[in-house]
């Protein structure tokens, strides 16, 4: 499945992450990017936080006043299918960097300004599959930018 970088965010920590024309990728996450409570945030397995532009448009739809970096993610993605996106996934990106999915994010507090009503728990994978965020590590570094195309791999299923 093939889609592109629609949006690389990054902040000094905290929400939102505003857009860069470009980040270098390493083990712990983007250049110029930090997080303000790094037990829950960052480090080699949650290096880089993914969403999907095509959920955040249908949030809207809903009334939610979110935008791309507005709930934490670095990369934005548009026109891969959120729904098939799991731990144990690949994002192969234009340019070599690649990620692998390593969990699903849990939505915290800090977000709430992101929804109607203040209902963060909105991108919450188990009440809404298929439109949470998810942590990756890195398995290779590199440049990345908006506009490169990215190829989504699905993790192997077990018989």
């Amino acid at each position: 499945m093939r889609g592109r970088v629609h949006q690389v965010s990054v902040s000094k920590g905290g929400v939102p992450k505003m857009p860069v024309p470009r980040a270098a990728v390493s083990a712990t996450g983007l250049s110029g990017d930090a997080q303000n409570d790094t037990k829950h945030h960052g480090g080699p397995e949650r290096a880089v936080c993914l969403f999907s532009l095509d959920v955040i448009e249908r949030l809207r739809g809903e009334g939610h006043p979110i935008a791309p970096g507005s709930v934490g993610e670095n990369l934005t993605i548009t026109g891969i299918d959120w729904s098939t996106v799991a731990p144990g996934g690949r994002f192969e990106f234009e340019g070599g960097v690649v990620l692998e999915v390593s969990s699903y994010t849990k939505p915290c507090s800090t977000i709430r300004d992101s929804f109607a009503g203040l209902e963060f728990k909105r991108i919450l994978q188990d009440a809404h599959p298929g439109e949470s965020r998810v942590y990756t590590r890195v398995i290779t570094p590199g440049p990345i930018a908006p506009g490169a195309w990215v190829t989504y791999r699905a993790p192997a299923t077990t018989p």
